[in-house]
């Protein structure tokens, strides 16, 4: 379960830079991610190949999800932002290694959008905490 008083959800070692943004938020059994930027948390820095950004990416979410008292199977949706096409791959490894059951997996949507500062892979996912 959440162990701080506030609805904010931070994952140590990864920001937003100066923005005043938590990382995610649970209010009741309802969790929400804001933008999940494939950064290593050991440098808070993005890496320059989409591989590392979305196995970042991932394990970031799921840090998210452990801070909120969640985990992948409370994950209900998540939205995939890529850079371009070229990303597509590495975001499906992350996938299949996160739900490999294909009837036990959560719904997502990828968009080609234009990320900023070097981000090739972004997530935003929702998650219902029993």
């Amino acid at each position: 379960m959440n162990q701080h008083k506030g609805r904010s959800l931070e994952v140590p070692g990864v920001s937003h830079g100066n923005a005043p943004i938590p990382m995610g938020a649970r209010v009741g059994n309802m969790l929400y991610s804001s933008g999940i930027p494939g950064k290593d948390p050991a440098t808070d820095t993005l890496p320059d190949t989409a591989g590392a950004q979305a196995r970042f990416a991932f394990q970031t979410m799921q840090a998210l999800l452990a801070a909120g008292g969640a985990g992948l199977e409370h994950l209900v949706r998540m939205t995939v932002y890529i850079k371009d096409d070229s990303a597509r791959a590495a975001v499906n490894q992350e996938w299949l290694r996160c739900f490999p059951d294909p009837h036990d997996r959560p719904a997502r949507h990828t968009l080609i959008y234009d990320l900023p500062g070097g981000m090739l892979v972004q997530l935003e996912v929702v998650a219902i905490v029993s």
